[in-house]
């Protein structure tokens, strides 16, 4: 990975059941804080279509050193005691480095 690939964070929650509306107004409490930081490219939440409680942050960072400090930010700090209320188990993290982009071309054997 070069220093200009953007690094995608994938985060998954699952609300317990009767928290999803609790749920969702704590993570819609992270967007604009979270938007404004530095290395943040992009940070969008999903609800799922078929299951109202799960929700999925779609996240593009310049660095790990963002994301490292995103993490250790103050309100995303805040939040992290009200997941154990809220959700059935601790978030699904993961993160992706994209290997296709536009215009990128694969030879046929």
């Amino acid at each position: 990975m070069n220093n200009t690939t953007p690094i995608t964070v994938i985060t998954i929650f699952q609300a317990r059941a009767g928290k999803e509306a609790d749920l969702r107004l704590a993570l819609l409490g992270l967007l604009s804080q979270t938007r404004r930081e530095q290395g943040c490219l992009n940070y969008d939440l999903h609800v799922s279509a078929d299951h109202p409680g799960r929700f999925l942050f779609y996240e593009n960072w310049a660095t790990q050193r963002d994301i490292d400090s995103h993490l250790k930010s103050r309100h995303v700090n805040a939040v992290i005691p009200a997941l154990a209320e809220f959700c059935e188990s601790f978030p699904e993290f993961t993160t992706w480095t994209q290997i296709g982009q536009e215009g990128d071309t694969v030879p046929i054997s």
